[in-house]
This record gives structure tokens, C-alpha cells and sequence, in this order.
């Protein structure tokens, strides 16, 4: 598809050209002859960037339980550096000239390498992403020929340009109470797919939600109290559920990954909400 939309970007500078015979004929057909040329080079540098390096360190160092072996990634740290470094060299035009899928995932990935990477410049590793000073808002980093922070690349691109609350389900700010980690990237092909599972595991753990119909009351990560209103545009509901207006969004929408009878639970709406405590200690495999 990527191709496929790039190419169509180089036909359209070849057929609107005049027919032949004057200066201003020669003139077109040169300004078409660069722009043609500028194109081949935005789909040459598109086709060159993937997620190659970013696999391998994935796979190499993350537990099928989205837990990082952060020391080990430390001392073997060239292929993150790498993708890193490839984020930086993507150009505004060929990120423009991405799907909304290839710009999710490309968006999505580079804020989790990019949290890999703040990590471990630390030496010795901190044990918590909070110990690291500025480490969402003051440290920058080379994005689609602009320098963005982590939370530029969240609240400021994410959140302002998709509307897509699943993204809280795959962003992981290296914490055991984040969702876990993927040890495989996000791509355009699979995206979907991924984000759904990413919530399906996120709600099943002990830090994204939990009922316990015998005290009458449902468990909320802080996740979905940080960020609530999110999820208000896709799935406001007014009649089901219970909370504010953000709760019963937030509600209505964890209800499609559910069982039956837990969605009907949530829908009548006869208990109370809490929010479960946040363990910001680092998302590490134990040694």
C-alpha cells in the first residue's frame, strides 16, 4: 500500500503536462522533471526505512511478559541506538506521506525505543523512569526532522491527531503498572489487531482492571483516570454503566473485550469505582 501511494504521487507530476511547442511548455516539463526526481527520492528513503533493528532488540530483550533485561540491552545497546538514530533521519515528507496506520506505528514505536533508550543511559539504571530528571518533558530527541520529548510524541501528536485511546494500551513508560511491553514492533499490516490484543492483555492483568462483584465495586488502572477523556468520543454512553461521563466511556469500552456475564455486570451499573494504586518501579526481568 505504502508503494502503491507513493507511486501515485510520482504519476500525478507526469500526465498534467501541456502539449509541446513554447518556452512555457519546456519550462513545465522541467519543473515536472524535478519534481518527479523529488519524489523518486521520497519513496527511495520510505522503501529504506523498517523495523528491522528494532525487532531483533525486542526479541533479543523482552519477556513474553513484556518484561526487559535492561542491563543486558545496556551493554548490547547498537541496534537500538540504530533505530534510533533512523527515527531521526525519516523526513516531514515521507512521515506525510504515510498511511495513519504506518504514522501509528511508527509514532507508537519510537516512543517505546525511545523510553528504552532513556533508560538505559543511566548508569547504574535507575529504579524507577521517575528517578530519570526531565525524562518526559525536557529530553529531546530527533523525530521526523524535528526534535520532539516523550511527551510531545504522547499528548502533543498521539493524542491531539489520532482518535485512538487504544494507544494507552501499547505506550509503555517502563513501569510494572504500564501495559506491558511487545517484543515484537507495531506495523501499519498488523496494527489493528495488535492494539486489540494489547488491551485484551492489559484489562486481563492485575494492573488494568479488575470486578470484585462480592464487594460491589471495579477496579480502574490510573491509566484510564489520567487520560479518561479519551475515550469519551468513540464510546460516550449515557444510559449503562456507572461514574462520570468519562467512567462510563472508559467502561462501555472495556465492556466489548469482556465475557458476557462481565458485561452485563458493568452495564447495570450497581457498583462502586476505584482506581488501583500505580507501581512505578522499573519494568525489569528479576536476575
Amino acid at each position: 500500500m505504502k508503494r502503491l501511494y507513493l507511486l501515485c504521487i510520482l504519476l500525478s507530476v507526469v500526465f498534467p503536462i501541456a502539449s509541446c511547442g513554447n518556452s512555457s511548455d519546456v519550462s513545465q516539463d522541467r519543473q515536472n522533471s524535478i519534481s518527479l526526481e523529488n519524489n523518486a527520492d521520497i519513496l527511495a528513503e520510505a522503501e529504506s526505512f523498517n523495523y528491522q533493528d528494532y525487532a531483533e532488540v525486542l526479541k533479543t530483550y523482552v519477556s513474553d511478559r513484556g518484561l526487559v533485561d535492561y542491563e543486558a540491552l545496556q551493554a548490547n545497546r547498537e541496534k537500538l541506538d540504530q533505530f534510533n538514530q533512523a527515527l531521526g533521519s525519516v523526513t516531514p515528507s515521507i512521515y506525510n506521506s504515510w498511511s495513519e496506520a504506518e504514522q501509528l506505528a511508527f509514532l507508537i514505536n519510537a516512543y517505546n525505543s525511545l523510553t528504552l533508550q532513556s533508560i538505559i543511559d543511566q548508569n547504574p539504571l535507575k529504579k524507577s523512569i521517575r528517578d530519570i530528571p526531565g525524562v518526559w518533558r525536557r529530553r529531546k530527541f530527533e523525530l521526523a526532522g524535528n526534535s520532539k520529548t516523550l511527551d510531545n510524541i504522547e499528548h502533543d501528536i498521539l493524542r491531539k491527531e489520532f482518535n485512538e485511546p487504544r494507544i494507552h494500551a501499547a505506550l509503555v513508560c517502563a513501569a510494572i503498572s504500564c501495559p506491558p511491553l511487545r517484543n515484537e514492533p507495531y506495523l501499519p499490516e498488523q496494527i489493528d489487531s495488535q492494539l486489540d490484543d494489547q488491551v485484551r492483555k492489559f484489562i486481563a492483568s492485575s494492573h488494568g482492571f479488575k470486578i470484585e462483584q462480592d464487594d460491589n465495586r471495579v477496579y480502574l488502572s490510573s491509566i484510564f483516570k489520567w487520560f479518561g477523556e479519551d475515550w469519551v468520543t468513540s464510546y460516550g454512553i449515557e444510559d449503562k454503566f456507572t461514574g462520570n461521563r468519562k467512567e462510563k466511556a472508559i467502561l462501555n469500552f472495556i465492556s466489548k473485550y469482556l465475557n458476557e456475564s462481565e458485561r452485563e455486570y458493568l452495564q447495570e451499573g450497581q457498583y462502586r469505582i476505584s482506581y488501583l494504586d500505580y507501581d512505578w518501579s522499573l519494568n525489569k526481568v528479576s536476575n
